[in-house]
């Protein structure tokens, strides 16, 4: 059986590197090895970020495999896998699996629209293909149905491995219900930059970040400040980095990122593949003056 490692502090959503259409794994390579030397605690490769839904299948298989090779085991590896299909992700899961990932991140099921307890079959057929920790995804924003409280709960006592949520819902109160019924039985990570350090105030353990993309040591101290009960600290970090939680949501995650780390040259292009775009000139011109400042 695979070592475990707990999911707790900064994991970073990876971007997928494009060039001419096709996946850039040199660069995403290069990501890699920038994200490890600034301290990371964990990677998250081909999750929404990493623009999972127009990736096709042997592309997404691939980036998860370049992933846990370029890491060599220095910190875990979560590999997105969910789908709205239910066997696309049991597909998926056991590709993930089998390449040696230290978990995946499963989404809800989206456009489908199921009942709590088609939600709660699909998460369980899917917990069936592995032993490995499963992150559940509930980003209610994207996909129109919430992962609930009793489906978490149902889950985690039939399959023990499903022990970890990153939760996008946006409401500290969601935060407090679960750990308030779960305790450690579940940890609970951020999926929204900006309310890392008030869901960890409450008893999340970290958050899946966007925003590490471009500041992995910056982000990785903040959410270290609040593992280690030091909120005055964490909150100062939080206050400094919060224009830039905004700034790389000004449009479609992950279009303002990738914006930014081509001119930084960490990547050679900022492409992006349709129905997303490139950066509107207005929002340009707002996410680089938020850059500068940061900077200055």
């Amino acid at each position: 059986m695979k070592r475990r490692r707990p999911f707790t502090g900064t994991y970073t959503a990876l971007i997928t590197p494009f060039k001419d259409g096709a996946v850039a794994f040199d660069e995403l390579r290069q990501l890699i090895e920038l994200q490890i030397k600034g301290g990371i605690d964990g990677l998250v490769p081909v999750g929404t970020t990493g623009e999972s839904p127009t990736v096709d299948n042997a592309e997404h298989i691939e980036i998860i495999r370049t992933t846990i090779e370029a890491v060599r085991g220095r910190v875990p590896v979560i590999a997105g896998t969910g789908s709205n299909s239910t066997k696309e992700a049991c597909d998926m899961t056991r590709a993930a699996h089998e390449a040696g990932a230290d978990g995946m991140l499963l989404v809800a099921p989206y456009y489908n629209r199921p009942t709590q307890e088609g939600i709660y079959q699909h998460f369980a057929k899917i917990a069936d293909t592995t032993d490995r920790p499963l992150m559940l995804y509930s980003i209610p924003g994207r996909c129109g149905v919430e992962i609930s409280v009793g489906v978490i709960e149902r889950l985690r006592a039939k399959f023990p491995h499903v022990a970890h949520i990153k939760e996008s819902g946006g409401s500290l109160d969601r935060v407090d219900q679960i750990i308030q019924a779960m305790g450690d039985a579940v940890t609970v990570l951020s999926g929204d930059d900006s309310l890392t350090v008030p869901f960890m105030s409450v008893g999340a353990k970290g958050v899946v970040s966007v925003v590490s993309n471009y500041i992995p040591r910056q982000i990785t101290q903040m959410t270290r400040h609040a593992l280690a009960n030091d909120f005055r600290k964490a909150r100062l970090a939080h206050r400094k980095l919060y224009p830039l939680f905004k700034a790389f949501f000004i449009e479609s995650n992950p279009v303002p990122m990738k914006a930014a780390l081509a001119a930084a040259g960490r990547i050679s292009s900022e492409e992006v593949r349709l129905p997303l775009c490139n950066l509107s000139a207005a929002s340009r011109k707002a996410l680089f003056a938020t850059l500068a400042e940061f900077h200055r």
